[in-house]
């Protein structure tokens, strides 16, 4: 099953990621799936991604290395996290990191 286009979103607090996922629909609307485990709903990609930078978070694919160890950790310590389900994935959704980079 086609659920579109995926793109994950992070903000830092000192060591800590707080990942945001942005799915976009075919339909041309986009959901945000949030660390608290809610799924919100909004009636453009444009909406979603206004949102996600007004509360400070950036897009991990439009991150490079610099940008990065500016926040504080390499790319190479972060992933976006998995899980089977949005259940699962919730507790995920939040990273605590190792030393400094």
């Amino acid at each position: 099953m086609n659920d579109g286009h995926v793109e994950w979103w992070l903000a830092t607090l000192g060591r800590t990621i707080v990942w945001a996922r942005l799915r976009l629909r075919e339909a041309g609307t986009a959901e945000v799936f949030d660390s608290d485990g809610n799924t919100l709903v909004y009636d453009s990609e444009d909406t979603a991604r206004a949102m996600l930078m007004d509360a400070e978070y950036v897009a991990l694919d439009g991150l490079d290395e610099d940008d990065a160890l500016a926040r504080g950790f390499s790319l190479g310590e972060i992933a976006p996290p998995e899980a089977l389900n949005d259940d699962n994935l919730r507790p995920r959704m939040i990273q605590q990191l190792g030393g400094r980079a």
